[in-house]
């Protein structure tokens, strides 16, 4: 058995596909991926109806999938008098916001898809996690997309706030766990180590793992079993 964690995808089916046949992922391997499949690039469905099909993929949520859903689950639903009430202001701002960070192209996929895969994307979505807790060689891990806002050494995972985990910043020169190892996606290497590095980042009981595959960069996958690194 082998743990397998990558995150921010952002719609690029191709490395998502030759990452997936590189680990091999076998039925007890468990592949953690930590938000932002979707966005930017334009395989966005194509990837989250793939996932769907491994039982033993565990997508945690990030924020373009907050952002994505917030917008799709409205745009589906039969347009009457009452649902025109749903799109006031906020609703309108959010879509705005989420076009200005790539969701366009996954809107535009979205509307290719039958009725029946539109709702299998919706229903799935739904059920991304928060965060997760795995140990691999007796070594315990927190995942999380983009970090723990307002952490406290006392405070359960169950106690954070989605926006806490999904978009609050991680200080990444803090030790937040002395005997877990923080793994988070979100913010590309790339500019934690303004632009000295490319590679996955491991300090201070903190592995960063988004590559920046969203920005042209690569997308980066890590096994917690050997500590191996692999770049697509």
């Amino acid at each position: 058995m082998s743990t397998y964690v990558m995150s921010d995808i952002h719609g690029d089916y191709p490395k998502y596909q030759q990452a997936l046949k590189a680990i091999c992922l076998q039925e007890n391997d468990v592949l953690y991926v930590l938000g932002d499949v979707v966005d930017r690039g334009t395989g966005s469905c194509k990837i989250l109806l793939d996932m769907m099909c491994h039982f033993n993929i565990i997508p945690i949520l990030g924020n373009h999938e907050f952002m994505a859903i917030s917008v799709l689950s409205k745009l589906v639903e039969e347009i009457t008098e009452d649902t025109l009430v749903g799109f006031d202001q906020n609703f309108v701002m959010g879509m705005l916001t989420w076009f200005k960070n790539g969701g366009r192209n996954t809107l535009a996929e979205f509307k290719k898809l039958s009725p029946e895969d539109r709702q299998s994307i919706l229903e799935y979505l739904e059920e991304f996690e928060l965060y997760a807790e795995t140990t691999v060689n007796g070594q315990e891990y927190v995942l999380v997309h983009a970090g723990l806002h307002n952490f406290a050494e006392t405070k359960k995972l169950s106690d954070y706030q989605l926006h806490e985990v999904i978009w609050g910043p991680t200080d990444y020169d803090k030790v937040y766990f002395e005997d877990k190892i923080l793994i988070t996606g979100h913010t590309p290497v790339q500019l934690i180590t303004q632009g000295k590095s490319e590679k996955i980042l491991k300090m201070n009981n903190h592995i960063a793992i988004d590559c920046g595959c969203g920005f042209n960069g690569k997308l980066g996958v890590l096994c917690l079993d050997t500590m191996e690194e692999m770049y697509f």
